[in-house]
């Protein structure tokens, strides 16, 4: 790690290759603490380039505990997090009820980090069994439409990681890794970002898979579409700009969509909304996500996907989604 250090330091990048192999020896306990800590922290003052992002996917999606739920066609919804907006949890909520709209997902999220309150946190709160057994996976994408893969699971060989950025607590590389990173390897995934320059190399890196892919990052900094303002796109060959009017709705405020201020808040908005009791903002901007993650499966309109969300949440569909999930977690 030294000798990596040294060449970072001097304005150094690494090559896909080196890259790789550095999250390997990570995985594999050749650094302490503090070198790891001095490696993440490079990154924070400046730029990754695609071939190191690249080499460190790679690394984690060779070491994970990969699952095969090819056969139902799922989406993943996730963002990076790190864009320090502090809304409430968003993507988790489109998830559900974009499995209301019978579309499968493969919900892959852990505890907050940069967040108050992370995607893990809020299913641990209400239930949800973490596992990785595919028996339990498989069930719940077929009896519920939806499973929940919490990544500390999945990837055992960022355990000597995990610690690191929880005292850390700001965004690292691993955020942007994240989404790329599902061990189920869906075909279909919806990405938020946390600028530009991120959207772009996600949108370069996955052209060149099999992925039936859109990313997004709102052009006043979340990764989700917040309908604050507009939202860049970036899907299979084309790019384009998203407007609140492209689903029909006003522009909202930043202070309608924040999220609680502990998990037992965040839960409860996050419950509210999914009971059909949230506010027209917050009801919007959920449906919009699962729009979009909609409209990426279903090759449709944004629009399209919008409106079928909007009756996913408001039936009590994305609701009901929940409520298997929860039984089957019991057993």
């Amino acid at each position: 790690m030294k000798e990596i250090l040294n060449r970072l330091i001097n304005h150094d990048i690494l090559s896909k290759k080196d890259a790789k192999q550095v999250l390997v020896n990570i995985a594999k306990g050749d650094y302490n603490t503090s070198q790891i800590a001095a490696f993440l922290t490079v990154y924070m003052m400046r730029s990754i380039t695609i071939e190191e992002l690249e080499g460190f996917r790679d690394a984690l999606l060779e070491l994970c505990l990969a699952v095969d739920l090819s056969d139902y066609n799922p989406i993943d919804l996730c963002g990076t997090g790190g864009d320090g907006k502090d809304t409430f949890n968003i993507s988790t909520l489109a998830s559900f009820v974009t499995a209301g709209a019978g579309i499968k997902v493969t919900k892959h999220g852990n505890y907050g980090v940069s967040s108050k309150c992370g995607s893990s946190n809020v299913m641990e709160f209400l239930g949800i069994k973490f596992s990785n057994e595919k028996d339990f996976l498989e069930k719940s994408v077929a009896d519920a439409g939806i499973c929940v893969l919490h990544a500390p699971l999945f990837h055992p060989a960022m355990k000597n990681v995990a610690p690191i950025r929880r005292e850390l607590a700001v965004k690292t590389f691993f955020n942007m890794l994240g989404p790329m990173v599902n061990p189920a390897f869906p075909k279909n995934q919806m990405v938020g970002v946390f600028n530009l320059e991120l959207a772009r190399m996600y949108g370069y890196l996955y052209q060149n898979t099999d992925k039936r892919f859109t990313v997004l990052h709102a052009l006043d900094g979340y990764d989700e579409i917040s309908l604050t303002g507009n939202t860049k796109t970036i899907s299979n060959g084309s790019e384009g700009m998203l407007k609140p009017e492209d689903f029909g709705v006003n522009p909202i405020t930043s202070s309608e969509i924040v999220g609680g201020d502990s998990i037992e808040e965040s839960v409860q908005i996050f419950m509210d909304i999914l009971k059909g009791q949230g506010t027209e903002a917050q009801n919007n901007v959920v449906c919009a996500n699962a729009g979009i993650a909609i409209a990426t499966v279903e090759n449709s309109s944004p629009k399209d996907g919008f409106e079928k969300a909007k009756e996913s949440l408001l039936s009590g569909k994305g609701l009901n989604t929940l409520k298997k999930l929860q039984e089957l977690s019991k057993n």
